[in-house]
């Protein structure tokens, strides 16, 4: 907040994986300078991200990037600053992109170089502060017939505008902190050591033990009613 009460724009990348908050910390922002009645936009690169943000749309519908942007060399967003989708992005106070990491380094770029020809300001973004959120522990940008090493080089990270990007961390599971549920506790912290690339480690909870679900299952196909007959499901660690 400081920064948007003194103007000063930039790049803010909100690292958060699920569960700690970070939808709601973006709305919380969103509405405190939309109730200051300042221009704040959401714009996060996933149609479900947008349904959870007030006015939210995807960066792609709001930015017109091109959709064959990793083609190009230097793109630009389809945007003109005489109609009110250039016009929001010149005097936005601050513009939020959710979900960044599924975003290719070239998207994050052209965004760059309009809102510099919208805003006549060569400083990066134009001068405009820019939120990127997401969990590069999550899907990286889709390349179709590539490597994993074209999907790498195609994420933020390998991005010029990178070293620029203060970065900002939610490490406290709010989800698993209000619930008190010891198996999800557990559980989240499976999904951060795969996240992180130690999944490979066997888990103490389950370890040479197996969870046995009991489930009857028979159909009569003549009366096309169902009876249960117990069956084991056995799930190994």
């Amino acid at each position: 907040m400081n920064r948007i009460n003194n103007n000063t724009g930039g790049i803010i990348y909100l690292d958060a994986s699920g569960g700690t908050g970070k939808t709601f910390l973006i709305i919380l922002i969103l509405a405190e300078i939309r109730a200051e009645k300042h221009i704040a936009l959401a714009l996060p690169s996933s149609g479900i991200a947008a349904t959870l943000m007030e006015g939210g749309r995807t960066a792609h519908s709001a930015l017109q990037l091109p959709l064959n942007i990793a083609e190009q060399q230097l793109p630009v967003c389809k945007i003109s600053g005489t109609f009110g989708r250039g016009q929001l992005l010149k005097h936005a106070k601050i513009i939020i992109w959710d979900e960044c990491t599924m975003a290719h380094k070239i998207s994050l770029e052209a965004m760059d170089r309009t809102l510099q020809e919208l805003r006549k300001n060569s400083e990066i973004m134009g001068g405009a502060l820019l939120i990127l959120s997401g969990d590069f522990r999550q899907t990286l940008p889709v390349i179709p017939k590539s490597t994993p090493a074209d999907e790498i080089n195609a994420c933020l990270k390998k991005s010029h505008l990178w070293p620029k990007v203060h970065i900002l961390q939610l490490t406290k599971n709010m989800r698993v902190e209000l619930s008190k549920d010891e198996t999800a506790a557990h559980f989240a912290k499976i999904l951060l050591q795969i996240g992180e690339g130690n999944g490979t480690q066997r888990s103490p909870m389950i370890s040479g033990q197996a969870a046995r679900c009991w489930r009857e299952l028979q159909c009569d196909t003549r009366k096309t009613q169902c009876r249960y007959k117990t069956e084991y499901l056995y799930i190994w660690s």
